[in-house]
């Protein structure tokens, strides 16, 4: 039984956890790798807008909750996220009119719009600390638990425990929904084909009648479903506090670089690569030995190769490496 406690644990502490950050990191890098493969330049505002989105949502919470308007056991933000699109996509499309049309018009390099998703991202980080303030907001509700460490004890007659939370797994369906609709959109209907078009020749696009302004509106509006979708599931799962919001920033951008600029599987697949990397590495397999270790052999140390301090320092690593040795990515995509 010793394996199966080990792997038990391992699985409670790690590898679920992993898989429910994986599929959030994969929402924002597919927004991600969309922006830069069809606007042509790195969004440095996406993590702040994420913020926004979610913020947009947890005032629909609020709202609904205030009206004794629920879904338990399952959060009642789900039903506020709508609203949240609403929102950010409405914010997006204005900031691409107000700022990204002009350098678009003009030509202008991506660097500049590198510069100017800076300007937006200072902009929406102050609006969304203006409403929601610095400290920590949770707005989880509903059951917490698919089912607790000691109902799995009982279940299985093991040693370990492991629980189930309804916030992982709301985030690992949902994102597995999104993934599939976002692909048949991209393949089967006219719109996602025109995206795909446009992404591969601009030119040519255009002398087939492609309606350019249409393309970035509709890639604003996927965009702000993304975000939307991953920053709730992540407050969901971790609470919501804007700073964490910005620092998701690298994590997602390391997934997209990793798995290759301009494409969604990669973007994919690379969230994954980074969030297993990032837990694995910060995760203290003590615990799991001891279960494997002969007795009497049991380690004494945390097994720990970093702190879990230093995640990101691990995210940074992998992206050095990638622009490093293979700036184009798993999948061959566009490079920085």
């Amino acid at each position: 039984m010793e394996p199966l406690n080990a792997l038990v644990s391992v699985s409670n502490f790690m590898l679920i956890p992993a898989l429910a950050y994986g599929s959030q990191l994969a929402l924002g890098a597919l927004g991600i790798t969309l922006i830069f493969s069809i606007l042509r330049f790195a969004h440095f505002a996406h993590g702040d807008t994420m913020a926004l989105g979610t913020a947009a949502v947890i005032g629909g919470t609020w709202f609904l909750q205030a009206r004794g308007i629920s879904i338990d056991p399952l959060p009642t933000a789900l039903l506020a996220i709508p609203f949240g699109i609403l929102v950010l996509a409405a914010y997006l499309l204005a900031a691409d009119r107000l700022v990204y049309r002009y350098y678009r018009k003009v030509k202008a390099k991506p660097m500049i719009f590198v510069m100017a998703s800076l300007g937006v991202m200072f902009v929406t980080n102050g609006i969304t600390r203006l409403f929601m303030g610095v400290g920590e907001t949770r707005f989880e509700d509903g059951g917490r638990f698919l089912f607790t460490v000691r109902e799995f004890r009982d279940w299985t007659g093991l040693t370990e425990g492991m629980a189930l939370r309804s916030a992982q797994a709301v985030t690992i369906v949902t994102a597995l929904v999104v993934m599939v609709v976002l692909f048949w959109f991209l393949n089967r209907t006219r719109a996602g084909k025109s995206m795909r078009a446009y992404s591969d020749n601009e030119d040519l696009a255009l002398l087939s009648g492609i309606n350019p302004e249409r393309v970035v509106r509709i890639t604003w509006v996927i965009t702000a479903i993304l975000l939307v979708l991953a920053g709730t599931l992540y407050g969901l799962d971790k609470g919501f506090r804007p700073f964490n919001y910005f620092q998701l920033l690298l994590p997602m951008f390391a997934a997209a670089i990793l798995g290759g600029l301009g494409s969604p599987i990669g973007a994919i697949v690379g969230a994954y690569v980074v969030a297993f990397a990032e837990m694995g590495i910060t995760f203290a397999w003590r615990r799991v030995f001891s279960y494997l270790a002969p007795e009497g052999m049991e380690p004494s140390a945390m097994m720990q190769l970093l702190p879990v301090d230093y995640k990101f320092a691990v995210t940074f690593a992998i992206l050095v490496i990638v622009l490093l040795f293979r700036p184009t990515g798993i999948f061959k995509g566009k490079v920085l």
